[in-house]
């Protein structure tokens, strides 16, 4: 088994199922540039990185050292940030608002891969089943609302859908 002295010696997932958001990047590396690591990334036995991906790609751009800890996933590896203070530092605060909110805006599911993995595992265990229909089937233009005729070149109205934003140009009856 070769040792991970750098970012180098790691393999991207080559199945990534987060195809990962521009906006997503910018704020990972700014984070990083910012506040350093706040937690670790995942790899097999390989190197292949199983979490972690987008940090993975973007602590190598910006060429940030690693240190490997080997588990069996047995234990919890615990990232000690000896240089913050999460009740005193501004930094701190803003890494632990951070580290959420690039999760949230990173995230950006491929619905090939997710349907070739569905054939591989249970995805049922962690989406209900109209969720997982909704995202493997990819979105759905929906009904336009009752008495409002299709597009007519003479334009005179637009309704926007409140749930999902999406406008039809129309007339209405």
């Amino acid at each position: 088994m070769k040792e991970i002295r750098s970012i180098k010696d790691l393999t991207p997932d080559p199945r990534n199922l987060n195809r990962g958001t521009q906006r997503g990047r910018g704020m990972l590396e700014q984070s990083l540039r910012k506040y350093g690591a706040g937690r670790s990334i995942l790899v097999d036995k390989n190197g292949v990185v199983i979490a972690g991906n987008k940090v993975s790609e973007i602590a190598g751009e910006i060429d940030l050292p690693v240190r490997e800890v080997q588990t069996r996933g047995n234990e919890l590896v615990v990232v000690r940030r000896m240089d913050l203070d999460l009740e005193k530092d501004k930094a701190a605060k803003e890494l632990a608002v951070a580290d959420n909110r690039i999760g949230q805006i990173d995230l950006d599911w491929n619905p090939d891969l997710l349907k070739e993995l569905s054939a591989e595992i249970d995805l049922g265990q962690f989406w209900m089943e109209d969720e997982l229909k909704a995202m493997l089937d990819g979105p759905q233009e929906p009904e336009p609302p009752e008495g409002f005729k299709s597009y007519d070149e003479n334009i005179e109205t637009e309704y926007q859908c409140p749930k999902c934003g999406y406008t039809w140009s129309g007339r209405q009856k």
